[in-house]
């Protein structure tokens, strides 16, 4: 089943169960899929689709803490629960453990150390472990790891 196809039986459930929060939530993801078709000019396949969703949760988390700064609890709780909405969208996150693993396993094949080598670590993790963990924290291992 394509993620258009998904997003679609979702929003049909959704519908039927009168969840308005979901509702939006997955007409705004929607919309997104569409507009990143249309851009792209073809299907917007698994990963693009992975990137829309996390791009979306990072936007719903950002908007919380400004609200929540700005002391609208209520506009917050909303945000933070359309988040919780897109994460379903995204595959179980990695653990850490299983990060520094690879992370050793590399800098030990290609004989990786310093600094210098963050790049090219970056560069081999982050779209192997897209979607299931971000950067930050991908970034911090492999720091941990090369010193």
């Amino acid at each position: 089943m394509t993620p258009r196809e998904e997003l679609q039986n979702q929003l049909t459930r959704a519908l039927k169960a009168r969840d308005t929060t979901r509702v939006a939530t997955l007409r705004l993801l929607l919309t997104a899929l569409n507009n990143e078709r249309i851009a792209k000019g073809s299907e917007v396949d698994e990963a693009g689709f992975l990137e829309l969703v996390q791009k979306a949760i990072k936007q719903r988390k950002e908007a919380a803490e400004a609200y929540a700064a700005g002391h609208r609890a209520e506009q917050a709780a909303q945000e933070n629960a359309e988040a919780e909405i897109l994460a379903e969208f995204l595959p179980p996150p990695v653990d850490e453990a299983e990060i520094r693993s690879a992370i050793e396993e590399l800098v030990a094949t290609e004989r990786l150390s310093g600094p210098q080598a963050i790049g090219r670590v970056m560069k081999e993790m982050v779209p192997r472990f897209s979607g299931r963990a971000d950067g930050g924290t991908i970034s911090r291992i492999a720091r941990e790891v090369l010193s």
